[in-house]
């Protein structure tokens, strides 16, 4: 099998869901009680029926968290670079059709946002730009990784989707991860939300995580856009996805990402409502299927949700994070790309974070470990 599109094909996304809806408490609890889970097992934890097991489900991902990340948390911070975009995308504040003043940072200005982030302790940063690739291609890319590997350990990635040559160039340059959502593995609904544009070609994107990690990208994050489709058979799918990927690329780390839709210029109403108990679950089932899994929380979610979930199963959540290019220093007023929900400083999360037992750490995991 040459690349996750073979195996995705044999599935069908009405039979998943069926399936998982179908699920009853018997399942639920066949699927606590197993040791190894599988993905059978995993329909099962993010099905209606498992709503009555959610405190069970809590308290089994804290233990399994616990043992394998012990008390920490990692912390990291997004830059916005650029939000130039020749996409168009329902859902994305930087979509082309959004008629918003344009700005891609300079050579200077990357600079003064990352001596601003590293003031205040960061040393994972993860670069974000849209997708546009005359002037925010593989060469701006790399130019700007250049710029920041002598100020960052971990230099992560979320940008448009390339080749795996221009991925290899960028590893060889100090890029450390990349992430790279699908945003809804529902082929017909990803066509109707990109309509025009590069990201149009699911397949491409499809394919994106193999070509990681046939250029040894050291991480590769993946996730769905919740409120597109189906929550569960997207959640299903990605899962599908990390388990073809780990086994495939076995040398390489993973973490999935659960963002929600938030409110954006353009603004588009979410087909399907996740709701925060709906979220806290997924979150659970992930850590039950998989206790290697990195799980990231974003500063899309509340304070009083963030909070929370951090004692469920996440290892990694973002502060103080600005969706705007140049919006720490050099431009704070500039388009966002969706609207921040917890809005708390860096120095607020990280106390909060030690209030509750948790020592912070502020970067990726060590590559030798």
């Amino acid at each position: 099998m040459s690349n996750f599109t073979s195996l995705f094909n044999s599935y069908n996304w009405d039979a998943i869901v069926s399936d998982i809806y179908s699920k009853t408490n018997a399942d639920v609890e066949a699927a606590l009680q197993n040791n190894k889970r599988t993905l059978e097992d995993f329909k099962a934890l993010i099905s209606p029926a498992a709503k009555p097991y959610l405190e069970q489900m809590a308290q089994m991902s804290n233990a399994l968290t616990k043992k394998r990340f012990g008390n920490t948390m990692q912390m990291y911070a997004p830059m916005y670079l650029s939000n130039e975009c020749q996409n168009i995308c329902t859902y994305c504040g930087f979509s082309l059709t959004n008629k918003i003043p344009r700005r891609t940072l300079t050579d200077a200005e990357i600079l003064k946002e990352a001596a601003f982030l590293r003031s205040k302790g960061y040393n994972h940063i993860l670069l974000v730009t849209g997708e546009a690739n005359k002037t925010v291609g593989v060469d701006y890319i790399n130019n700007a990784i250049k710029l920041l590997k002598k100020e960052f350990a971990n230099i992560t990635i979320e940008v448009q989707p390339l080749d795996q040559d221009e991925y290899e160039l960028l590893v060889k340059n100090g890029l450390y991860a990349v992430l790279v959502y699908q945003e809804t593995y529902h082929r017909n609904e990803y066509k109707k939300h990109h309509p025009k544009g590069k990201k149009s070609n699911f397949d491409y994107r499809l394919e994106t995580p193999d070509r990681l990690g046939k250029a040894g990208v050291h991480k590769i994050g993946v996730g769905a856009l919740f409120g597109l489709e189906d929550w569960r058979a997207d959640s299903f799918f990605t899962a599908l996805h990390l388990q073809y990927l780990q086994k495939t690329y076995w040398q390489t780390k993973y973490s999935i990402s659960f963002p929600r839709l938030r409110p954006h210029t353009g603004g588009l109403e979410p087909k399907v409502v996740m709701e925060d108990a709906d979220l806290a679950q997924l979150i659970c089932a992930y850590r039950l299927l998989d206790e290697d899994v990195e799980l990231s929380m974003s500063t899309r979610e509340s304070e009083k949700f963030r909070n929370n979930i951090i004692n469920l199963g996440i290892t990694s959540i973002s502060a103080e994070s600005k969706t705007n290019p140049g919006g720490y220093v050099v431009e704070p007023q500039s388009l966002e790309q969706f609207e921040i929900s917890d809005e708390r400083s860096t120095e607020t999360i990280a106390e909060m974070l030690q209030s509750k037992g948790f020592e912070v750490v502020w970067k990726d995991w060590e590559s030798a470990w």
